[in-house]
């Protein structure tokens, strides 16, 4: 690519908000090295990087949660201090997190009253109701502003967060991958609300490493690399994927992995009539029933709360249920989840640190934590310390896993480095059934395509797989079959799925298509 196009914008056209000569560090990383960056009023900029690129970091800048070393920020171009989210929101700036941070026992408009001054002696919810109610109908959201939050869907409670920042009066938005839980029918709603908050004036920063989205909906984009700006004010008319690709990660990345045909084997995993409650006590899993072969990838498509982590939890030993989950044979339900290691069973959580890994122990111990009964790692009782590291040193360099010692603490690594670290353990133990769970949430195209890669060579080597994600895109590109839950059932599924599916799964995973399941090669 030559270089960045004309802008949207005109010149003319005020800012909103910038950053001029940002510098943030943390022990052993310059996050932010002199970085400039603005929004225009009125547009939505999209904003792009590798994992530790900087992003984030700096969004918190602009959002109140850090404070640089250098450089500022400006707003409607008057300098502004920026100590606090509370100072970010009085200078019309809000952030809408990938983790909500909003009170689940609470209602909408109890929550959207959270942080503000007023009232400051009597509540009237009512009117706060209708407050509420007034703005989601300007704005083209639909929510219930009587609705306790735990009752509303995943993309529900994303709305009652815009609301949220919109009623306290910000005019620019930071929305932090904010498709990353959405059904696509959700997204193209969600497209829908932005553009005509743009079009009213407002301001949005656009978050996302879904490069075909950005595409879509940005007017300008911006890309970081290295805790630096190396493309800024992008025109997306006539940009490719490849491009920003290329731009993000500095090297060409595939647009689509290679897929070997693999005649799949016997049956590794079949899952018999399951049902599970989730951690409210309320049914998450009803009758479900499925099964996974040697060599095949069996994706799982539903939005998030529909049962599918409590799927995983269930078959990794990790939640009770009634019905079977047999392994080779062998009947592991309501078994402890040594069981399903010992079993075969390779576990990818969603929550890669609260799950996946120990965050203040180092590389070492989380890389051996499948390994630490077993030879050379033991020695009977004892644990060899120097077998440990040797291990730990081979994984992390054939998994590329970036981190200053072995020794470091994982919580220190990036998104993208703790999912390799978790990869790499659990594809060492050489599972014949890996579960993996939103395997490439929040990482970057360059690190998306070698997870990829991974999951591939595993199927080529005949370990059975259940992919369960959130991306559409990710399971038409890697799954054999894909199944659609929706309140806990299994309600369609298609065999040798491929683009021309996505409407029917989309209108599957939201219910659209009714509650009956298809049968059509339901296992």
């Amino acid at each position: 690519m030559a270089g960045p196009e004309p802008l949207v914008n005109a010149p003319s056209t005020p800012l909103a908000i910038e950053a001029v000569g940002v510098v943030k560090s943390f022990p052993g990383v310059l996050a932010n090295d002199h970085v400039d960056f603005d929004v225009r009023q009125g547009e939505i900029h999209a904003l792009l990087g590798e994992n530790g690129a900087g992003k984030s970091t700096l969004m918190n800048v602009l959002a109140g949660l850090y404070r640089p070393e250098a450089g500022g920020v400006r707003v409607a171009g008057q300098a502004v201090d920026l100590r606090s989210p509370r100072d970010a929101i009085a200078a019309g700036i809000g952030m809408v997190h990938q983790h909500f941070t909003l009170v689940p026992s609470q209602t909408v408009a109890e929550n959207v009253l959270l942080g503000l001054d007023r009232p400051r002696f009597r509540l009237d919810l009512k009117r706060t109701e209708a407050e509420v109610a007034r703005l989601a109908a300007e704005i083209g959201l639909r929510v219930d502003p009587g609705a306790r939050v735990w009752q509303l869907s995943v993309g529900e409670q994303q709305r009652v967060e815009i609301i949220k920042l919109l009623f306290h009066g910000a005019r620019v938005l930071i929305l932090d991958e904010p498709t990353a839980v959405l059904a696509p029918q959700e997204t193209a709603e969600l497209f829908t609300t932005l553009r005509s908050m743009a079009d009213a004036g407002r301001s949005v920063v656009f978050i996302s490493h879904k490069l075909g989205e950005v595409l879509t909906i940005a007017d300008r984009i911006t890309v970081m690399r290295g805790g630096k700006v190396t493309a800024s004010g992008i025109d997306p008319r006539g940009v490719a994927r490849s491009d920003l690709a290329r731009l993000m990660v500095g090297r060409p990345v595939l647009e689509a992995l290679k897929r070997t045909a693999v005649e799949p084997g016997r049956v590794v995993l079949s899952v018999e009539d399951v049902s599970a409650h989730n951690d409210r006590g309320l049914p998450a899993l009803r009758g479900v029933s499925l099964q996974v072969r040697a060599g095949e990838i069996v994706g799982i498509a539903a939005v998030a709360g529909n049962g599918q982590s409590e799927l995983a939890q269930v078959i990794t030993g990790l939640r009770a249920c009634t019905g079977r989950v047999v392994v080779h044979g062998r009947n592991i339900a309501g078994r402890p989840s040594r069981v399903a290691i010992a079993s075969g069973v390779g576990h990818v959580p969603e929550d890669r640190a609260g799950v996946g890994s120990a965050p203040n122990l180092s590389l070492v111990d989380n890389l051996i934590l499948r390994r630490f009964r077993h030879a050379p790692v033991a020695r009977g009782p004892f644990h060899d310390e120097g077998a440990a590291r040797s291990k730990a040193q081979q994984l992390q360099v054939a998994y590329a896993i970036s981190a200053p010692t072995i020794n470091a603490p994982v919580r220190i690594l990036s998104g993208g480095n703790l999912q390799r670290l978790i990869l790499a353990r659990e594809i060492d133990s050489a599972p014949s059934l890996l579960v993996a769970v939103q395997p490439t949430r929040g990482l970057d195209v360059g690190a998306i395509e070698g997870v990829h890669q991974l999951l591939l060579d595993l199927r080529a080597q005949g370990t059975a797989l259940l992919l369960i994600s959130e991306e559409l895109e990710e399971l038409l590109a890697l799954a054999d079959r894909i199944l659609v839950m929706y309140e806990g059932r299994v309600t369609a599924a298609f065999d040798a799925p491929g683009v021309h599916h996505v409407d029917a799964i989309g209108l599957h995973m939201t219910g659209g298509a009714g509650a009956a399941p298809e049968e059509r090669g339901a296992r």
